[in-house]
């Protein structure tokens, strides 16, 4: 039984894979997640270079006993749920529906 004969739920992974839907599918995901990861490491970096070599910086107070090294290290973590509930926007409207649709073509439950 050759490849087009087979149902759907039988088909190997390397077709779907290699499928326009599945090609799109991984482009849409790339197109977020390298950008922000990238954006998130420098972000990383240049916090841990600025306490490392501007300690004078990081240590300027702000309000009482918060210096600026607490706010930019508070950051961090609120930068990573903004990153999260970026990415489960996106996630919603630009990747779910064309894997569902994509699911659906292969034949598997969504």
């Amino acid at each position: 039984m050759s490849t087009t004969e087979r149902p759907p739920e039988q088909r190997d992974w390397a077709e779907v894979q290699s499928s326009a839907e599945f090609v799109e599918l991984r482009r849409r995901l790339r197109r977020f997640v390298f950008p922000m990861t990238g954006l998130f490491l420098v972000w990383y970096l240049v916090y841990v270079l600025l306490a490392d070599y501007a300690h004078g910086f990081m240590a300027t107070k702000l309000v009482g006993n918060i210096n600026v090294g607490l706010v930019l290290g508070l950051l961090q973590f609120v930068s990573t749920f903004v990153i999260t509930a970026l990415y489960v926007r996106y996630a919603d409207r630009k990747l779910d529906p064309l894997a569902a649709n994509l699911r659906a073509s292969i034949g598997e439950d969504a």
